[in-house]
């Protein structure tokens, strides 16, 4: 892939985010990776959604993470995507937001509960939320430690970033992933309608019977396992 065609993809990816309305102000980001070349592209710091190009995209090296061919600074959020890409080789594209809902759980330290069919035929099972980041963990490499700690989650738990593409960092937020760019705006898009959901039959029912696993494992199954027969060919 040219250089020139990942940073029209990874533009493309954060105007799709922005008008999904998840995202106040500059806040959010969306990457996208080209591992035969080594490097990924992301939004850069601090620059409005509506003011961007694609030449605005900063290509980071996947080995060194710096900025390559840019004089503009990457997100913020760029070591933590980084860190991503770097432990979970099915991802393409990480988004990251401070969406309402999802960011409520983030803050309360809840994971979002799947707790029936519609959570389940996108995530695999609860979104989980990472332990809280010690002090050094945040004066030392914030960003680079906020990936880390997503990856030790996912390790911990034993959980498929393919199967659970999304999760809830401590007092933060959400960040999401996907095959390309895209699909992490729609597990983006599709998380917080997750949540307001979890809100609402927390206040309705708050001992509500989670569902049976094996309904769990037929509607994630059906759409994404090996024999998924969910849409067309």
């Amino acid at each position: 892939m040219q250089a020139s065609e990942l940073r029209d993809i990874v533009f493309r990816a954060n105007r799709k985010l922005a008008e999904t309305g998840l995202v106040l102000g500059t806040f959010g980001n969306v990457s996208a990776v080209d591992r035969t070349a080594g490097v990924f592209a992301i939004k850069p710091s601090g620059v409005p959604y509506e003011e961007l190009t694609p030449a605005h995209m900063v290509l980071v090296s996947l080995e060194t993470g710096e900025a390559v061919d840019s004089d503009l600074r990457p997100s913020s959020d760029t070591p933590t995507h980084l860190q991503l890409y770097r432990a979970f080789s099915s991802i393409g594209g990480v988004a990251h937001t401070h969406s309402e809902y999802a960011t409520v759980f983030a803050q309360a330290r809840q994971c979002i509960r799947c707790m029936g069919t519609t959570h389940a035929d996108y995530f695999r099972g609860d979104i989980p939320v990472t332990r809280p980041m010690s002090e050094d963990e945040v004066t030392r490499d914030y960003e680079k430690n906020t990936g880390l700690v997503i990856v030790e989650a996912f390790r911990g738990m034993d959980l498929l970033p393919s199967e659970v593409p999304a999760v809830l960092v401590a007092n933060h937020g959400p960040f999401t992933w996907g095959a390309d760019p895209f699909k992490a705006v729609e597990h983006a898009e599709v998380l917080e309608y997750l949540a307001r959901m979890e809100w609402r039959v927390r206040l309705l029912s708050p001992g509500a019977a989670r569902p049976a696993p094996f309904l769990v494992d037929k509607h994630h199954q059906r759409k994404h396992g090996p024999r998924a027969y969910y849409g067309q060919k």
